[in-house]
């Protein structure tokens, strides 16, 4: 019987070990595992529905002061609570000045500060894309 025990004691540590283990490699490759069909956690450009489509260039219009004109300018737009939207997927980061796309490392761990249609605008707006 208290070999039983030490056996039970012994599986216990080890459960507790792997569950530590896997716990870090999730983390540090990014949070979930990866989807086992190869299907990306995101919807492609060509899937969006062909009202989001971006046919052209963007021009941007951000809420004016009643004395100044709007500007078309803009690469970028603000995320809603955190999340860019589905038609500018790609997060800013202004503090390391690096963007990550959908399907990176960090992609989905990234709090973006600024959401770009394309890698194309990023880059213009003097950001540099993420290594992975």
């Amino acid at each position: 019987m208290p070999d039983l025990v030490k056996r039970l004691a012994q599986l216990l540590k080890i459960g507790a070990i792997v569950g530590v283990v896997v716990g870090i490699v999730r983390a540090l490759r990014g949070s979930n595992p990866p989807d086992v069909t190869g299907q990306a956690s995101w919807q492609p450009l060509s899937e969006v529905q062909a009202s989001e489509k971006r046919t052209g260039p963007v021009e941007f219009t951000t809420p004016a002061a009643a004395d100044e004109p709007a500007t078309t300018d803009q690469l970028w737009i603000e995320p809603t609570d955190g999340i860019c939207p589905v038609s500018h997927p790609v997060k800013g980061n202004a503090g390391s000045g690096i963007f990550h796309v959908p399907g990176g490392m960090s992609y989905e761990r990234t709090v973006p500060e600024r959401c770009y249609a394309s890698e194309a605008d990023a880059e213009a707006d003097g950001y540099r894309k993420a290594k992975r």
